[in-house]
């Protein structure tokens, strides 16, 4: 790859340092654990709606749906379009549920339903999931940076890391959301550029590009067949809405931004454009990688290393082709959409240790300066089991990548068993736990290589994607089955 200019460096680390004070410049508002937590209901429902859409962009995202678009079509913008469906349903359920409940954790509502395992089972794998998650974008920031500007691994992850947990602790939530409005605007802008300058800066024009990509059926949304065993379009479909459901039904991340302002109303404004916004915007990084796969057509300007790594075309754009400057602001917002996800992860897994097991089993309410020191101290505590994570995925990452499979797997079955609190009449204690167990098998059998076909004497006939659409079935239906089973039962 090309070299970066000192034009580019200075603007990536002047917004850096930008994002850094600006969360700092919070404290004085963040004296109390509910201000930390909460920002006292007073954030505006634009900032919420643009911390939710932040939330679901990740530098993953950025780089790997052009590549995905470059190397294949567009099957992947599916699951974008089972958001709306989500985002209607957290509006009509979820946003109302959780306000009534009103704590700021997710978890309660499992202890009510349930009892006290269930807030631990899900609050646990809540908090493994998002370990993991914030190791594996730690260590693809700095995978980025690497190959970006020659930067040291190791030191980008610990600084990267650092410097999140700084302004996490300082401006908790209020830093958190603004940051992340900011950082969502800035990565939208970012990638209109870099598609106008493909656009309009190609010898090709808009016109021809678009042929290109036409002729060779590069915006397929992949087949419409029944075949379970390929992501079709109903396959990503369906596994779209269960994901995202899951994401707004259960997920620390959204589910405390449904209490950050002052009425329901806003509330679900917030939690319906959050989730909106994403659909056009995963069109235009989609479009980029579409843009990108005719601008590089049949002109042999792609080195070899490069050609058969779809995921590396957008990344050797941003060096080579854009001039000075715009290089510096597509590398900003691309990890700006890091920066995004892991100060929601650190601030949401601080106010679970806090809520679900420090004040649940402590009861140490009247001390609001112990609150605090637990949020700073659990938010520590968070980004240096993350770092460590990320810098372990530098030599072994084999074995961390069965760690995350070992982690989806157990987070598997929260959905399900927050679907089966959802049932009225369901009296029994005995069956959430035995649909618990039962869909975590199921969730493992289909997981691990060859366990399907040795249990079963047959190929695995479900494409991964089904993996969590079986699963949470499976804990569902056994729970429904509870309201005839145990009927007399109180």
């Amino acid at each position: 790859m090309g070299s970066i200019a000192t034009i580019d460096v200075i603007i990536f680390f002047t917004y850096v340092a930008g994002i850094c004070f600006f969360g700092v410049s919070f404290f004085n508002k963040n004296k109390t654990s509910k201000m930390f937590i909460l920002a006292g209901g007073r954030i505006p429902s634009w900032v919420v709606s643009f911390s939710i859409f932040a939330t679901f962009v990740s530098s993953i995202s950025y780089l790997a749906l052009p590549g995905s678009a470059y190397g294949s079509n567009w099957n992947a913008f599916v699951f974008s379009l089972s958001l709306p469906i989500a985002s209607l349903i957290a509006v009509k359920y979820f946003v109302p549920l959780y306000r009534r409940i009103n704590s700021a954790s997710a978890y309660a509502y499992m202890e009510q339903k349930f009892g006290t395992w269930a807030r631990i089972y899900v609050s646990f794998c809540y908090l493994l999931t998002q370990v993991m998650r914030i190791g594996t974008i730690l260590y693809l920031l700095g995978l980025t940076l690497n190959t970006f500007m020659g930067f040291n691994l190791s030191a980008v992850i610990i600084l990267t890391g650092l410097i999140v947990a700084v302004y996490s602790v300082f401006g908790g939530i209020q830093a958190v959301v603004w940051t992340d409005a900011i950082q969502g605007i800035i990565l939208i802008i970012g990638a209109v550029i870099c598609l106008l300058y493909i656009l309009l800066g190609s010898d090709l024009g808009a016109k021809e590009i678009m042929e290109i990509a036409l002729d060779d059926d590069k915006f397929s949304l992949g087949s419409f067949g029944i075949e379970l065993s390929s992501p079709t379009f109903w396959v990503v479909l369906v596994y779209g809405l269960f994901i995202n459901l899951q994401n707004f039904g259960i997920d620390q991340n959204y589910i405390q931004r449904y209490l950050l302002t002052d009425s329901e109303k806003k509330a679900k404004i917030s939690a319906l454009l959050g989730g909106l916004i994403y659909v056009p915007v995963s069109a235009l990084f989609l479009f980029i990688g579409t843009a990108l796969y005719s601008y590089y057509s049949n002109t042999g300007l792609l080195p070899s290393s490069i050609i058969g790594s779809p995921d590396k075309v957008f990344p050797y754009f941003i060096v080579n082709v854009l001039p000075q400057g715009l290089t510096g602001i597509l590398i900003a917002s691309i990890f700006s959409a890091g920066m995004s996800t892991l100060s929601t992860s650190y601030n949401s897994s601080a106010t679970v240790i806090l809520i679900d097991y420090y004040n649940r089993f402590f009861k140490n309410l009247g001390d609001e300066k112990t609150q605090m020191r637990v949020l700073y101290f659990s938010t520590i505590l968070i980004s240096f089991s993350g770092i460590l994570i990320a810098l372990a995925m530098i030599n072994v990452k084999s074995a961390l990548d069965a760690w995350w499979e070992l982690a989806s797997v157990f987070s598997g079955g929260m959905l399900g068993l927050f679907l089966i609190g959802l049932v009225p009449k369901l009296n029994s204690k005995i069956t959430p736990i035995i649909g618990t167990i039962m869909g975590v098998l199921v969730i493992l059998l289909l997981s691990i290589p060859n366990a399907f076909d040795q249990v079963f004497g047959f190929q695995n006939p479900f494409h991964s994607y089904l993996t969590i659409v079986i699963g949470t079935g499976t804990i569902f239906f056994v729970g429904f089955l509870g309201i005839f089973i145990f009927k007399g039962e109180k």
